[in-house]
């Protein structure tokens, strides 16, 4: 294998095993805040603002491995 087969082998790597969490953590967020809003409706704004900064905190984690299978790619 040569090493540019390599680089994009490591790249794909990094970017599937950092998006299963992002992805995992996601779907739990939505799911606790959908069961929350559920059983108490008149908060439902204020459970959607904090659903939505969660999910932005938790797709950092996402963006953080593209970030690093870029720089793999292109630097390394």
């Amino acid at each position: 294998m040569d090493a540019e087969a390599a680089k994009l082998l490591a790249a794909g790597i990094c970017m599937g095993l950092g998006a299963i969490g992002p992805a995992l953590g996601e779907g739990l967020v939505g799911s606790k805040a959908m069961e929350a809003m559920s059983r108490n409706p008149q908060i439902a704004d204020k459970i959607m603002s904090n659903m939505l900064v969660a999910m932005a905190v938790t797709e950092s984690t996402g963006i953080y491995s593209l970030v690093i299978a870029l720089i793999i790619i292109f630097a390394a």
